[in-house]
């Protein structure tokens, strides 16, 4: 070892160049860490080295190097390793010190450096092997390190390993940390900026929460209302196609059956058509605010607005012309055009309407003109790109711009089939509902106006409101749907969504203060609403009327006029409630004066009736109106209920006469009757005798019983006072002192009227009020300016160029007897509608009833009745107001002006002798002026020329020609002569004369009456003057107790017009199952009723067969035959005409006109056909029945030939004057002479001992006297209108035989079938003993028992 480098190799320490080469390799990462590499004592040779490239350096730097390379490489060793490395560290260096360079020999010899020995350099060498000595223990020690070394540093190396494994983990969790946490920032950034998202998101989602709500339910709307669109459509085409005429009451009604098949729970026809804005801009048009004038609106509009050929043109019903007002203004801005039918120019205009695509409208339409039917069935003919249609002889160009309406103010417009499938009918008619609203409109108009106007701005900000909310949920929708990126971030987004919806909630916080202050307001409305539903039931109960009479019709214009002017009453009252019975008692004053002066004084109760019973239905109970009016189905009186089982039930001080009504009212209400303790005859006492029964009522029962069933009770037992109860019963009702009117001003009438309204004053015959409107027009306008042109043949065009004139000129216009030409008055009304009058203006119109005067034209006319005063002292004045002094005394004859006076009583007394029929005259007989002015020329003629005067002649022309002209009655005609003879003979002039008014025959005018002695018109006024105001019986030969006849008659007249007004429907109706089955169902239970427990309706009955037994059994088995098949008859129209109401069955011809007689109250004309019975349905069932029943009776007594041993009763037959034929036929049989050959006598005391056969004939009423079996008396005023008379013997005995009186004691009177006198049986001698005439003037007469 020591010699190694002599033998050139280069030596180093172990660690050296290997260390090196280590750590270059560490450092260079060469893998090649062990190669030459030798393990020994610690040496490392290097025996690849070149030796030519051996560098020569010094060995302290190889030692420096070495230590160096120990140094770096002993870091990691035990501390002593490096305190020794550190020793021999200094004893290199201080040899490097003292030696120089010694030159290393490297590879080969080298050469030594110049200047150095070969001793210098072996001591070097040697001294160097004695520190190699001095440190070889050191080395071995440093080898064991370097080991240890070794190992540590493996172990270091594995460990460093292991810690740069540690550390890459530590760097990878570092890594992996430093991106968590970036993460961890970046998710907390995100987290914050989703908490930002998430309050953004729910505070969007709150602000839309409520959006969200009424979203859904919209959503849910308007899917329900697209799955119900095609269930809506088809009812709101079925309504315009069907419903457009209908009244409300039914197309509700039809509305709600078609919702209920179609499975509909709610259907608003104006919510489905049209907005509320639109309505309220209809309202302002001039459109009636009710819900018909709204939903008509909807179909005239909706048929415009399609361009359809299969759509029908409008035609509009509108009697008030509110609704053509209304089209016109709504129509302006389109090309309009307005004409009527009757306009000269209608061709002219409807063609350049058609080609110019204007809008037009044609009014006044009664019919659908010919002419029209192209263009309603839209006939257009294609001519390349254009069409045309046939206009009357044209062709015309088509433009698809024209629309046509059709309008008429004739609620009842004839539309013939053709037509109908072509126009859509729109009826404006007013209904009560309809009405109601309107009048509620009025109302607050006028006592709170605020209320109106307040709805209205409410209206009208609820729609603006609601327009404001769709738009602002329209931009909502829309700025959601446009929005880019995400919605949350949107800051712009949210604010502006914030701000809708803040808007949006203002807007609906509003809208329900708005629907809260509408419930208010409308609460506040309502309070009226009872004024409204009374007005509006006024003016249905007046239009009622013309069910009465064809002239009874008043407009809706006029009564809305009557209702402002109640309105404008003085506001007294403190409470709402206070004021609305203030306004209604004051409205039905007016209104009841209003209609009262356009009815005839004989229609007035019937009108106070019928208003009470339409104001004030409480005051009837269930079934009381019905029996009153006799519609009660009550328990037949049958032949088993004999006459004296009835006065067992009855008690005994009612008159016989009154049994079976008293039975019917007890049977109807059992409960009532009991109550009025009937069988206590000295509590009825004074009611039973007294002439005001109605006012003797006994105290204990009046005030356990109503007013109306006081005048029930009246009915049944005292019908002569009927008509005094019912006026009595009506005032108190009303609140009225009197029914009656203040009598007819014309001066107060005239400040009512106006220049666009015709006063129409509806004149009774023989009135004229010419006079008063002359005297009238010269006080106001001066009588050059008042024309006057009596209508007749001729006049026409006179007629209406007058009315231009004096329309154009401001004057005045009577037109007279518009009766004689109805046919003309269409042209005339149609005049006033197209006339722009003057102020000044006034058009009077006078007309007789007539039953075809146009109904236009009386609804839109004043009207007034205008009758002749009744009594005799204003006849008399108004006759003597026509003639002139000159004409009384005419050649100073005292005689001639006396008769002029008994002329003028003559007259008098023949016209208002009127107001008793049927006992006064028969019926009514036109006795007029002009009667009076032929019979003062007769009387002036004969005194004429000083001839002497001839009564004969003046009594042949009055009863012949003049007077008796009229009259067609035999009986009338006896008391016209018996008034003849009495006033116009040589003994009545000459006892005044004498200053005797006494004739023969008793009193010829009453006592209180002279005829003066003078020629002087003014003596023959004084005497009129002192006539009483009242006419008195004995006027008119009357019995005193006429009054009763006459209430009774009269009573029963009302009755009967109370029972037409009842009626449901019109004449002529269409079939309408409901309301032909209320209508006709009392009749049809009557029926059944009347026939349960009898076989008649099924009993068969052979035919009678010729030359079979006696003339009288003959007759009563056809009687029998006949009666049988009546009822059976009956019984099978009724059968038919029920099936048809419960549906069974088809309507036919015979049935529509049954139903429509049965609901007009009256008797089916193939019923009288039969048998000419009652006129009234039902009592003519009655009859019916109980005569068919009765004649069962006949049959059997009959048979057994013991008829005419025992008294019969006429009024059981059907017939009973071929009864008393068929007696003068076996009579005339079993004496064996002619028929021609027998009279007819009756006797009162004892059969007729001259008679082979006869008949005692019972149950004769007698009315005009009383009659006690021997002479006829007079009637007391507290005689009963009507007696029962004894029994009559009847015979037929030959002409030679004398009967049971003489001529001259006896008078003959008339025996009728009814007391209404229309059929005469046949005449019986009575005696009188002696002055017929009273009697005849009395007008006593006899009729059969009523059933």
């Amino acid at each position: 070892m020591e010699h190694l480098s002599v033998l050139g190799w280069q030596c180093c320490r172990p660690g050296n160049a290997s260390q090196q080469k280590s750590d270059r390799t560490r450092e260079s990462g060469s893998p090649d860490d062990c190669d030459n590499e030798q393990s020994g004592d610690g040496w490392l040779v290097s025996a690849a080295v070149n030796p030519a490239s051996l560098e020569r350096q010094p060995l302290s730097n190889l030692r420096r190097e070495a230590l160096s390379g120990t140094k770096e490489s002993s870091q990691c060793v035990p501390s002593r390793v490096c305190e020794c490395n550190e020793e021999l560290s200094e004893e290199l260096s201080e040899e490097r010190s003292e030696e120089r360079s010694v030159p290393i020999l490297t590879g080969a010899w080298s050469e030594i450096p110049k200047g150095w020995s070969l001793a210098a350099w072996l001591k070097a060498n040697v001294q160097y092997s004695h520190v190699l000595e001095r440190i070889q223990p050191l080395e071995r020690e440093q080898a064991g390190l370097l080991e240890n070394l070794r190992k540590t540093e493996s172990r270091k190396t594995k460990l460093e390993d292991q810690l740069n494994s540690v550390g890459q983990k530590v760097n990878e969790l570092k890594e992996k940390f430093q991106s968590r946490t970036t993460e961890a920032a970046k998710l907390e950034a995100e987290v914050s900026k989703a908490q930002k998202t998430i309050q953004t998101a729910e505070q969007l989602i709150h602000q839309l929460d409520g959006e969200h709500t009424r979203w859904n339910a919209q959503v849910d709307e308007i899917t329900e209302e697209l799955d119900t669109l095609p269930k809506r459509a088809m009812l709101a085409a079925a309504f315009i196609t069907y419903l457009s005429a209908a009244p409300e009451d039914r197309r509700r009604t039809s509305l709600e059956t078609w919702m209920k098949a179609s499975g509909l729970q709610k259907f608003d026809l104006r919510h489905f058509l049209c907005s509320e804005s639109e309505q309220l801009i209809w309202k302002s048009e001039g459109l009636p605010s009710d819900d018909l004038s709204m939903e008509n609106a909807l179909v005239i509009l909706q048929i415009s607005a399609i361009r359809s050929r299969s759509v029908a043109c409008p035609f509009l019903i509108d009697p008030s012309s509110r609704a053509t007002e209304w089209l016109r203004t709504h129509l302006k801005q389109h090309r309009l055009e307005v004409i009527n039918q009757q306009d000269p120019n209608f061709i002219t205009s409807l063609e350049l309407a058609v080609r110019f695509g204007k809008t037009l409208i044609i009014q006044e339409m009664d019919g659908v003109e010919p002419v029209l039917y192209p263009l309603l069935r839209r006939d257009l003919i294609t001519q390349g790109p254009r069409y045309v249609v046939q206009i009357g002889d044209k062709v015309i160009d088509y433009n698809e711009e024209f629309r046509l309406f059709l309008a008429t103010r004739n609620p009842s417009p004839f539309i013939p089939p053709d037509a109908a499938s072509v126009v859509t009918e729109v009826n404006f008619t007013t209904t009560r509902a309809g009405l109601r609203g309107q009048l509620l409109a009025l109302t607050i108009q006028q006592e709170k106006p605020e209320l109106e106007t307040q709805k209205t701005r409410l209206l009208q900000q609820e729609e603006d409101k609601k327009i404001q909310l769709a738009t602002l949920e329209e931009s909502l929708l829309e700025t959601l749907a446009t929005a880019q990126g995400n919605i949350l971030e949107n800051k712009e987004l949210i604010d502006s969504l914030n701000q809708t919806k803040s808007s949006s909630a203002l807007i609906q916080d509003s809208l329900r203060e708005s629907h809260r202050l509408q419930a208010s307001l409308d609460q506040e409305r309502d309070a009226y609403l009872p004024l409204a539903e009374s007005a509006s039931k006024i003016y249905f109960v007046i239009t009622d009327l013309s069910r009465i009479n064809n002239m009874y019709r008043f407009s809706l214009a006029s009564f809305l006029r009557l209702f402002q002017r109640a309105l404008q009453s003085k506001k007294d009252a403190e409470t709402t409630e206070a004021r609305i019975a203030a306004l209604e008692a004051s409205l039905k004053s007016m209104v009841y004066e209003y209609v009262c002066r356009s009815l005839f004084k004989a229609d007035q109760l019937m009108f106070a009736m019928h208003f009470v019973r339409g104001m004030h239905p409480d005051l009837f109970q269930e079934n009381e109106w019905d029996a009153f009016t006799g519609l009660v189905v009550g328990d037949m009186v049958r032949k088993a209920d004999t006459q004296k089982s009835l006065q067992e039930q009855i008690p005994s001080w009612i008159d016989q006469e009154r049994l079976g009504a008293v039975a019917m009212f007890k049977s109807t209400f059992p409960g009532l009757y009991q109550s009025l303790c009937l069988s206590d005859s000295d509590l009825w006492l004074s009611f039973s005798r007294s002439s005001n029964c109605e006012q003797e009522v006994p105290p204990s029962i009046a005030k356990k019983i109503k007013p109306f069933q006081q005048v029930l009770l009246v009915q049944a037992i005292r019908p002569d006072r009927l008509q005094s109860a019912m006026a009595a019963f009506t005032s108190q009702a009303l609140g009225m002192r009197e029914l009656s009117p203040p009598p007819l001003n014309l001066r107060r009438l005239y400040s009512e009227t106006l220049e666009i309204e015709p006063v129409l004053i509806i004149i009774s015959p023989g009135a004229d009020p010419s006079q008063e409107l002359l005297e009238l027009a010269s006080e106001t306008v001066g009588r050059d300016n008042y024309h006057e042109v009596a209508m007749g043949q001729g006049q026409a065009d006179v007629a209406l160029a007058t009315l231009r004139e004096c329309s154009h000129s401001g004057g005045w216009l009577c037109l007279k007897n518009l009766h004689l030409v109805t046919a003309w008055l269409p042209l005339l009304e149609k005049e006033l509608n197209v006339l722009q009058p003057k102020a000044g203006f006034r058009l009077w119109l006078t007309a007789e009833v007539h039953p075809k005067f146009p109904l236009i034209l009386l609804q839109s006319s004043l009207k007034i009745t205008f009758e002749a005063p009744p009594g005799l002292k204003k006849n008399l004045l108004r006759t003597y107001e026509t003639w002139s002094p000159e004409q009384i005394s005419k050649g100073g004859l005292l005689s001639r002006a006396q008769s002029l006076f008994c002329l003028a009583w003559f007259h008098a007394v023949c016209q208002e002798r009127r107001n008793y029929i049927p006992q006064g005259w028969t019926k009514f007989y036109e006795f007029s002026l002009s009667d009076l002015r032929a019979g003062f020329e007769i009387i002036d003629r004969l005194f004429d020329g000083g001839k002497v005067f001839q009564w004969e002649f003046v009594h042949g022309l009055l009863e012949n020609a003049i007077y008796g002209g009229r009259i067609d009655n035999p009986c009338d005609l006896k008391i016209l002569r018996s008034y003849l003879e009495q006033f116009f003979s040589s003994h009545l002039l000459s006892a005044s004369a004498n200053h005797n008014q006494r004739s023969k025959r008793g009193h010829t005018f009453p006592s209180q009456i002279s005829l003066p002695n003078s020629c002087s018109i003014l003596d023959y006024r004084g005497v009129i003057e002192n006539l009483p105001e009242d006419d008195r019986p004995a006027f008119f030969g009357l019995p005193a107790n006429i009054e009763r006849s006459s209430q009774r008659i009269i009573s029963s007249q009302v009755i009967s017009q109370l029972r037409i007004l009842t009626r449901s429907v019109a004449a002529g109706s269409k079939f309408d199952r409901e309301i032909w089955s209320n209508g006709l169902s009392p009749v049809l239970n009557l029926w059944k009723k009347l026939n349960q427990g009898s076989s008649l309706i099924h009993q068969k009955v052979a035919p009678p067969t010729e030359g079979q037994g006696s003339p009288v059994l003959s007759f009563i088995v056809l009687e029998q035959f006949n009666a049988i098949r009546l009822v059976q008859g009956i019984h099978q129209s009724l059968a038919a005409l029920s099936k048809v109401i419960r549906g069974t069955s088809l309507l036919t011809a015979d049935v529509q006109k049954l139903a429509t007689a049965l609901l007009n109250q009256e008797c089916p004309l193939s019923w009288q056909n039969k048998w000419e019975g009652p006129e009234e349905p039902m009592q003519y069932l009655r009859a019916v029945v109980a005569r068919a029943l009765a004649i069962q009776s006949w049959v059997e007594r009959a048979e057994r030939q013991d008829l005419l041993s025992d008294a019969v009763d006429l009024s059981e037959l059907f017939h009973p004057d071929t009864f008393l034929n068929a007696l003068r036929q076996e009579t005339a049989r079993s004496m064996g002479c002619s028929m021609d050959s027998l009279k007819f006598v009756s006797s009162w005391k004892s059969p007729i001992t001259e008679a082979q056969l006869q008949v005692k004939v019972g149950g004769l009423q007698l009315e005009g006297c009383s009659f006690d079996g021997a002479r006829l008396f007079e009637n007391r005023h507290d005689s009963p209108s009507v007696s029962a008379v004894p029994a009559c013997y009847m015979a037929w005995i030959a002409q030679c035989s004398s009967g049971s009186y003489g001529p001259e004691e006896v008078i003959s009177l008339p025996v009728y079938t009814s007391s209404e006198r229309v059929s005469v049986v046949t005449h019986v001698t009575l005696p009188c003993g002696g002055n017929p005439d009273q009697w005849i003037q009395n007008g006593a007469a006899l009729f059969l028992k009523q059933q």
